[in-house]
């Protein structure tokens, strides 16, 4: 049973997991790999819109994608951006990252190896992705500026794609866990949590909204 309230904190840390940065033309578009689609279809429209010149998807498997994407999460997406009308000239793949920070890293090892010089970079995710994605990438490339973007949508339509609400909250809850926590780890810069947000996080977890934390004795945890 998920309550009213606990709905209303879900749209709470929801709302503030998306940066709402401006989008403007960049160096090039990273794609993070995951489960959804969504962030290769949005890269595509970036790509058309004229914002970047280049894709590149980032990402191997996980258990969640394995049978879905047997042949690694960047490489599907790619797929997907060449199906869409994209020339394969436009669209690099890094195979190998599993994890954000390893997408973040390993991406900038395909783009120095090609020489392509990067000023700005859109970064691509899940919605509910944006604000960890955004503060792993200026933990670990500082020097280019990062502008944060996912597929326009809100809570409830990503539930509906999704099909699992109590999964969803529990997905916007770790995540939310991960901003607290990783800055103290060296993983990401530190991120301010709203005492709303904050207290939204506690009410979910005290809920049952638990499936995707992190083990940690963290105060924040």
């Amino acid at each position: 049973m998920i309550t009213t309230r606990d709905w209303e904190d879900a749209r709470r840390i929801w709302s503030y997991h998306q940066m709402g940065h401006a989008l403007h033309p960049c160096s090039v578009a990273i794609g993070l790999g995951s489960h959804d689609l969504g962030v290769a279809d949005t890269s595509v429209d970036l790509y058309k819109r004229g914002l970047v010149p280049l894709l590149l998807f980032t990402g191997a498997t996980s258990p969640t994608t394995r049978e879905r994407m047997p042949r690694g999460e960047a490489v599907h997406y790619r797929e997907r951006a060449i199906e869409l009308g994209v020339p394969g000239s436009a669209v690099l793949v890094e195979p190998r990252a599993r994890n954000t920070g390893e997408n973040i890293r390993f991406a900038r090892d395909v783009l120095e190896k090609e020489g392509v010089e990067v000023a700005s970079v859109l970064l691509i995710s899940k919605p509910y992705e944006e604000r960890r994605a955004y503060a792993t990438a200026r933990k670990l490339w500082p020097e280019v500026e990062i502008i944060s973007a996912s597929t326009p949508m809100t809570l409830d339509e990503y539930v509906n794609s999704i099909g699992d609400a109590r999964l969803v909250i529990d997905m916007l809850v770790g995540a939310l866990q991960r901003l607290m926590i990783y800055p103290d780890q060296g993983f990401m810069i530190r991120q301010p949590v709203p005492a709303d947000v904050s207290e939204a996080y506690q009410r979910l977890r005290q809920a049952g909204f638990t499936s995707r934390l992190l083990a940690t004795d963290s105060p924040f945890s």
